[in-house]
């Protein structure tokens, strides 16, 4: 008897997990082995001549780690090194950015936690989710697999920057980012604008292989490499097996939702922009493009559309101003627009860090989850990341959390103890009538 769609797509979840435990297994097997032999040729006194008086060792591990939590991350390689392929990018979108010291130890990749579903059920806050098996899904935010991070790709594996959040990624149902540049090996740069990316299709599978599922395209670099370049990417990603939605060759697909079941339940996926660089950029009728949003008419149109046809409908909305970390008018405005149309969450991406969360109607907003994998080496609120797990049932009642991370020479890696509290605490503070646990949970107050 055929698979469904929906067991075929657990199973193939189910694999990918399986692969990566048993390369986890290994690392750690390898890595204990060595970490036995420099522990007894330490022991017998070899160790004392590598160390010195200083202990170099213990003390640069330590610190490596003290600079993580505090957001600020010096490392290897020449950030501003861009993708062999592009023809356009002029350095890094923002302000959060280090040129680091090109002679930098590599840091030390480090184990991440073990990733925990979030329960079908909660109970205390109103947000409580209950009503039958519910879907599990995570997000992150922009994501540019190439460009600055291109280098140590190259030399690490085209999986390098997802390695230490793996488990994060691959154990839900659904997780979906925001793909922020064209896959294209043509193209023609755009012009007038600051930052024109542009990315190999060689580090698709790897995308995929990390848990991927959905990928938004609405962004304002999806036109970096014009018509040609963005349907390159569509073209791309059927190719690599990745879901998609957000631009097209005319407004009708760029405004088409994505689809996936999981759960038995069906789940739509609808990517909108705020943010384009020229009004020439936007889908219409006979012309390729971005769907955009500044008029909303046609986003909840979309948004109506996909209601009527799925379970569940998730908004991924780029919009906001760059290095800001509360929502401007419009965000908010919008998001509202988006839930009343029948949105059940709203995930937001553009800023470059972190933007607080609020719940409307009951219905939860995340304005921003920042970048994801986008510089080797950002500093400050720029390094903060994360990844937001959300459990929802066919009511479109959802239960989130949120994973602290920073990024550590292009790792997302996750936080604990001390600088994970810090982080929960300050997004609580710039969040709306909504407050983080301890454990990364949402709380509507």
């Amino acid at each position: 008897m055929p698979l469904s769609r929906s067991e075929s797509r657990r199973k193939m979840k189910d694999t990918r997990r399986k692969r990566q435990r048993r390369s986890l297994i290994a690392t750690l097997i390898v890595g204990g082995g060595l970490i036995g032999g420099m522990g007894g040729w330490m022991l017998f006194g070899g160790g004392n001549e590598f160390l010195g008086d200083k202990g170099l060792l213990p003390g640069w591990i330590a610190d490596t780690n003290k600079d993580g939590a505090e957001g600020v991350v010096d490392g290897a390689g020449n950030e501003g090194a861009p993708n062999s392929d592009n023809s356009g990018a002029k350095g890094e979108e923002g302000k959060n950015v280090d040129q680091p010291d090109a002679t930098a130890p590599l840091q030390a990749e480090t184990d991440a936690p073990a990733a925990t579903a979030l329960p079908a059920s909660g109970e205390g806050d109103g947000n409580a989710v209950s009503d039958g098996e519910a879907v599990t899904m995570s997000f992150v935010g922009d994501m540019l697999p190439g460009e600055y991070l291109y280098p140590l790709m190259k030399q690490h594996g085209f999986d390098y920057p997802y390695r230490n959040a793996l488990l994060y990624l691959s154990e839900p149902d659904i997780t979906a980012g925001n793909l922020e540049l064209p896959i294209t090996l043509g193209g023609t740069p755009i012009e007038g604008t600051p930052y024109v990316y542009k990315g190999h299709p060689e580090v698709l599978p790897s995308i995929k292989d990390a848990g991927f599922d959905v990928l938004s395209l609405a962004n304002n670099h999806a036109m970096d490499q014009g018509a040609e370049g963005m349907l390159d990417t569509i073209r791309y990603l059927k190719e690599a097996d990745l879901g998609f939605m957000g631009t097209g060759s005319n407004d009708k697909e760029a405004f088409e939702p994505h689809y996936v079941e999981a759960k038995g339940l069906r789940v739509a996926f609808v990517g909108l922009s705020r943010v384009i660089p020229y009004t020439e950029l936007k889908a219409d009728r006979h012309t390729p493009g971005i769907a955009e949003t500044y008029d909303t008419t046609r986003a909840v149109a979309a948004i109506k559309n996909a209601e009527e046809n799925a379970d569940l409908v998730v908004v991924m909305a780029h919009w906001g101003d760059d290095n800001v970390d509360k929502p401007v008018d419009y965000q908010k405005s919008n998001a509202r627009t988006y839930i009343d149309a029948g949105a059940d969450l709203v995930i937001g991406a553009h800023p470059h860090v972190l933007q607080g969360f609020e719940m409307y109607k009951g219905k939860w907003i995340a304005y921003s989850l920042g970048n994801f994998i986008f510089s080797a080496y950002p500093k400050g609120t720029g390094a903060e990341t994360g990844i937001l797990d959300a459990s929802c049932n066919k009511k479109g009642e959802c239960e989130l959390k949120f994973n602290p991370m920073i990024v550590i020479q292009g790792q997302p890696t996750p936080l604990e103890g001390d600088a994970a509290s810090t982080l929960l605490d300050r997004l609580t503070s710039i969040s709306f009538g909504a407050r983080l646990e301890q454990d990364g949970r949402l709380v509507a107050q």
